[in-house]
């Protein structure tokens, strides 16, 4: 049974989703992701007045009389959410955790779907699959999948997007748009990652703090790897063990951003100090500038 405070802050994240959609998302999402036009349905003999341009000449090679394509309007999606529940997420400096804000960004993408008539599908993972709830339409499907964005307790603490990508890819069987989104502290995705775009619309979220890139200068402090459980003492009044923090933070940035621009993704940046509606915003107008 879920606790009160889990269903208060369900409905809570529910209704102010739902407005932001109704208010801001709807038609920027309707925009970008209309449906892929026509798709083959079938085949059936040729009949006078069919256009000779959607003859299909294999079967009517075999069957010695000419038969033609049939098409029908493909209008109905499929959206993945991927979502990284490893313990990296359960940081924030600010006033909000990581994990809280990605799971915001799930709802709007999730609504925004559904009032679309697209499906939506869920996959929770860490360093294995915690979770598949595949793709469904309605309003209960998504308050199901906004549950487990938001109540689900992962196993694993650590992060494997490679991992993820390739069960997307033995569980879906037509092209989807999927939202990939996790903070990226991760190592060996690049190949299926480019493997998993070549069939389907992957769209990175990226989940950033902005004590990740720096530290303040306040002497001692004791740093703890979420997902690995390792200890760090640092000197934060030490100008050179700072350089070296930031220095590594940025070349991880800068690899992260090489992988992506490899592929031809298309990226979304949030970070726990900025609001995330600018950045959806942006991207949904950045994608429908290029169609």
């Amino acid at each position: 049974m879920i606790p009160k405070e889990i269903l208060k802050r369900i409905r809570r994240i529910d209704l102010k989703t739902r407005r932001l959609v109704n208010d801001i998302f709807s038609g920027e999402y309707h925009s970008v992701f209309k449906g892929r036009g026509v798709e083959f349905s079938e085949v059936r003999e040729y009949a006078v007045g069919d256009d000779i341009r959607t003859i299909d000449w294999n079967v009517t090679a075999r069957m010695n009389r000419p038969y033609v394509k049939l098409f029908e309007e493909e209008r109905e999606l499929t959206v993945m959410l991927l979502f990284d529940i490893s313990s990296s997420g359960e940081f924030g400096s600010v006033s909000r955790l990581k994990r809280d804000i990605a799971a915001e960004i799930c709802a709007v993408l999730a609504f925004s779907a559904i009032q679309n008539n697209d499906k939506v599908g869920l996959i929770l993972f860490t360093d294995t699959i915690e979770k598949f709830i595949p793709p469904k339409k309605g309003k209960r499907h998504i308050l199901r999948i906004l549950r487990e964005l938001l109540y689900y307790k992962p196993q694993d603490k650590k992060t494997d997007i490679a991992a993820s990508l390739e069960f997307l890819l033995r569980v879906t069987q037509k092209r989807t748009i999927s939202f990939l989104v996790s903070d990226f502290i991760a190592e060996g995705y690049e190949k299926p990652l480019a493997i998993a775009s070549k069939k389907h619309d992957i769209i990175p979220v990226v989940i950033t703090d902005p004590r990740e890139i720096s530290l303040p200068s306040i002497g001692l402090i004791e740093l703890e790897d979420a997902e690995t459980g390792e200890m760090l003492l640092l000197d934060t009044k030490d100008m050179s063990i700072i350089k070296q923090f930031s220095e590594s933070a940025v070349a991880s940035i800068e690899k992260r951003k090489n992988i992506f621009n490899s592929v031809g993704l298309d990226t979304i940046e949030v970070s726990t100090d900025t609001d995330y509606l600018p950045k959806l915003v942006s991207f949904f107008r950045r994608r429908e500038r290029r169609l």
